[in-house]
C-alpha cells in the first residue's frame, strides 16, 4: 500500500517503529522547500598535510605523542576520553529517592579513526579502495573492542563538519565502546527482539522489503545494500543504509559484501556534497550487534545519517520549541527529500565543475 496522496499536503504523523515514537510532518509549510535562496559556501581549500593538525601523519597531538607516517589508515586511543578503564575497580554506584536518582560508573573504552592521511579529502572524495580500507577497519576494531570482556557495546560514528561539532576537518570517525549498552540502542534492540518474537522475521528487513515494493523512498541500491530516506526521518536529509539480507554485525559480511558497502557510502557521500555543491555536514552512526554475548533476536546492521541542513548550506536546522517540548517534527516529506538526493546522482560536484 502507497502513501496516500493527501499525506504530501496535509500535517500527519509518522511512527518510528524502532524507537517506538512519532514524528509531526507539516508539508504545507515549505510546498516548495527548494525555492527559498540556495546557498553555497565557500568550502575552505586545505592542504594534502597540515603541519598544525593534530591527526595529520608525523605530527605530534597535545597528549606528546607522535602519528607514525601512517599511508592509508590509522587508529589510536583518543587522548581525551569521555569514557576510562584503565585502573578502575568495581563500579560504584549510587542510589536514592526510591530509585528516582541512580547513579553507576562506567567504563569504556575511546578511539579515533583517521580514515586518510590526506588532511583535504571526505569519504565523497575518496577511492573506493580507500573506503574499502575504512570498512575493513570498523570490521577490525568492532571485533578487538567486542572481545574485551567488560565492553558490552560498540558504537562507531562520525561527526563531520563544523555545523556538527568537529573540531577538526581532517577525515576521521571515532568508537566508542562502553561497558553497558547505551539509551538509543537499546531501545532499537528492544524494538527489534519484540518484533522479532511477534512475528519471526527481522524488523528491518521486514520493512526493507516494503520499501523496496514502494519505491518511493530508496536512493540507490547496489548488489548487497541499499540506501534510503526512512518513513519515520526527523532530519531533512535523513537517511539510512541497510544490507539486502539480514546480518546482524560487521563480522557476518563477506568481502564482496564490505566492498559493496564501501561503493554505496561514497554514492550517498557524493549525493550529499551535491546537494548545495559544498562539503555536507552530518552524524552518522552503526548499529549492529551488542558484544554482551547474548543472542539478541532479529537485530539488524544497519547506518544511520543525521544530517542539520534544509534550505542551505551554511544554516542549521535546530531541533527547539515543539520538537524539544513535545515531538520531532520535520517541514518537507521524506518522499520531498528523497526526490532531491536522486537527483543529486552521479559526479561529484568538484569534478563536474
Amino acid at each position: 500500500m502507497s502513501i496516500p496522496e493527501v499525506f504530501e499536503n496535509v500535517p500527519h504523523r509518522r511512527y518510528n517503529p524502532l524507537l517506538d515514537e512519532w514524528v509531526l510532518v507539516a508539508p504545507h509549510r515549505a510546498k516548495r522547500p527548494w525555492s527559498g535562496r540556495i546557498e553555497k559556501t565557500l568550502d575552505e581549500e586545505r592542504p594534502k598535510y597540515d603541519p598544525g593538525c593534530y591527526l595529520c601523519p608525523r605530527n605530534t597531538r597535545s597528549s606528546g605523542h607522535a602519528n607514525p607516517d601512517y599511508q592509508t589508515t590509522f587508529v589510536f586511543e583518543n587522548d581525551f576520553p569521555s569514557l576510562l578503564h584503565e585502573n578502575l575497580g568495581e563500579p560504584s554506584v549510587h542510589e536514592a529517592c526510591n530509585g528516582l536518582i541512580r547513579g553507576v560508573e562506567e567504563r569504556g573504552i575511546c578511539r579515533v579513526i583517521c580514515f586518510s592521511p590526506r588532511h583535504d579529502l571526505t569519504l565523497a572524495e575518496m577511492d573506493l579502495s580507500a573506503i574499502g580500507l575504512i570498512v575493513d577497519l570498523w570490521h577490525e576494531q568492532y571485533v578487538d573492542l567486542g572481545s574485551k570482556d567488560f565492553i558490552s557495546h560498540v558504537l562507531i560514528f562520525e561527526n563531520k563538519g563544523a555545523l556538527m561539532g568537529c573540531s577538526n576537518p581532517h577525515p576521521h570517525g571515532q568508537i566508542w565502546a562502553n561497558e553497558s549498552i547505551p539509551s538509543l540502542p537499546a531501545s532499537k534492540i528492544d524494538a527489534q527482539v519484540r518484533y522479532f518474537k511477534a512475528h519471526n522475521s527481522p524488523l528491518l528487513m521486514d520493512y526493507l522489503d516494503w520499501e523496496k515494493q514502494q519505491g518511493e523512498r530508496t536512493i540507490y541500491e547496489n548488489e548487497a545494500f541499499i540506501s534510503l530516506v526512512p518513513f519515520w526521518a526527523v532530519w531533512p536529509f535523513e537517511t539510512m543504509i541497510l544490507p539486502k539480507r539480514h546480518v546482524t554485525n560487521i563480522t557476518d559480511l563477506d568481502d564482496a559484501e564490505k566492498a559493496a558497502w564501501a561503493e554505496i557510502l561514497k554514492d550517498l557521500a557524493i549525493r550529499y556534497d551535491n546537494v548545495f555543491q559544498s562539503s555536507f555536514p552530518y552524524s552518522m552512526g552503526i548499529n549492529q550487534l551488542p558484544t554482551d554475548g547474548q543472542a539478541w533476536a532479529g537485530l539488524t546492521l544497519h547506518q544511520a545519517f543525521f544530517p542539520p541542513l534544509l534550505r542551505s548550506a551554511s544554516i542549521k536546522k535546530f531541533q527547539v520549541g515543539y520538537e524539544m517540548s513535545a515531538e520531532p517534527q520535520r517541514d518537507i516529506t521524506p518522499e520531498q527529500a528523497v526526490n532531491r538526493l536522486r537527483e543529486c546522482g552521479g559526479k561529484h560536484y568538484k569534478e563536474e565543475s
